[in-house]
């Protein structure tokens, strides 16, 4: 906790609070809420137990995303998902295909048949470029035009890592205007969690970098934050 009071001194952000009644036309992005990253002992890269962040993450991920369907405002949905035969390196095989790690965590599984969710199954980090199809075009991108979205407000899991690689990419997409009439992209900061790696674990798994959730957490706000992000620490719906 010194550490991260720390952290939090010496690259400080500001978080606003959020209340969504429609007058702006808001989607929500969820990044990867599926087993093999949140469900615990369910893969390599799943928590071995319960994991507070990534339970409050989940929690609200799933009190969003009802509220969302309840408004018949729009939901894009990213799923991690791989083939056995194309790693992703440095990271071990997870999310496999047919797995169950790859799929919906138990409280998000009704979104598969939501009329307001559009799904899309990732083979990569960024959700951005995850969403190409073979024919140049791109699902997300058509999602924010087609439902002529003003914002995104985006929670998922990992901070760090897949949230930040789609929120990043999504940034420089907007700012080269292909993504009009896109203006915010919001990061809910209670609704993202990230991994927990300690050093003294990591200096046991040859290859491994340490990664403190709490601290790495954090950073990958500050990341989103300096990109251009906004960080929210509230959301509420009218």
């Amino acid at each position: 906790m010194e550490r991260l009071n720390l952290l939090k001194e010496e690259i400080p952000f500001e978080e606003e609070s959020l209340v969504l009644s429609g007058d702006v036309k808001t989607g929500l992005v969820i990044v990867d809420v599926v087993n093999g990253f949140c469900t615990v002992g369910a893969g390599h890269l799943a928590p071995s137990e319960p994991n507070k962040q990534i339970s409050k993450m989940v929690e609200e991920s799933v009190r969003l995303a009802r509220a969302f369907s309840d408004k018949e405002w729009p939901i894009y949905a990213l799923l991690d998902t791989h083939y056995p035969n194309k790693p992703e390196h440095p990271y071990p095989p997870h999310c496999i295909i047919g797995s169950g790690e790859e799929n919906f965590v138990p409280a998000l599984q009704w979104l598969e048949k939501d009329e307001n969710a559009t799904i899309r199954r990732k083979d990569c980090i960024d959700g951005f470029l995850g969403s190409m199809d073979e024919d140049g075009s791109n699902v997300f991108l058509n999602w924010v035009k087609t439902n002529e979205l003003k914002a995104i407000l985006v929670v998922g899991i990992c901070t760090d890592i897949c949230v930040l690689d789609f929120v990043c990419t999504t940034l420089s997409a907007r700012n080269l205007g292909l993504l009009a009439p896109l203006e915010d992209v919001m990061v809910y900061s209670h609704g993202c969690a990230t991994y927990d790696l300690p050093l003294l674990v990591a200096q046991n798994l040859k290859g491994a970098l340490a990664h403190p959730q709490e601290l790495m957490h954090h950073v990958g706000l500050y990341m989103a934050k300096g990109r251009g992000a906004k960080i929210v620490h509230q959301v509420s719906i009218r």
